[in-house]
């Protein structure tokens, strides 16, 4: 079975190690599944991002985030990680996921 690379894009990993274990844990499998192709559990498109840009959700006393691209060739990008506290997404973390997306997009060229 062919699996994809992980790549953290900017402060992902470390935002990502901020939540809470059992919730990394939801993430890391997730991931997972992501690298060797398949969807994630609870996930949603995130085209306004960008293309290909796919949200895993984790629901677990809180709401988190886990923003991704996997349509590129070599690896998963991981472009952003957070928590959710209201019902939409903040236009900051939606800003960051955007800005990240762009840089990888460009190295992809």
């Amino acid at each position: 079975m062919d699996m994809k690379s992980l790549k953290f894009v900017g402060t992902s990993l470390n935002d990502l190690k901020k939540f809470p274990d059992q919730v990394r844990q939801i993430v890391g499998y997730q991931l997972h599944k992501v690298q060797t192709g398949q969807n994630p559990s609870d996930w949603k498109p995130m085209n306004t991002i960008g293309q290909g840009v796919k949200e895993i959700r984790v629901h677990l006393n809180n709401e988190y985030r886990v923003l991704y691209v996997a349509t590129l060739p070599e690896s998963v990008y991981v472009l952003h990680a957070f928590q959710k506290k209201t019902q939409k997404t903040r236009k900051q973390d939606l800003d960051i996921a955007a800005n990240r997306y762009k840089e990888i997009a460009k190295q992809a060229r």
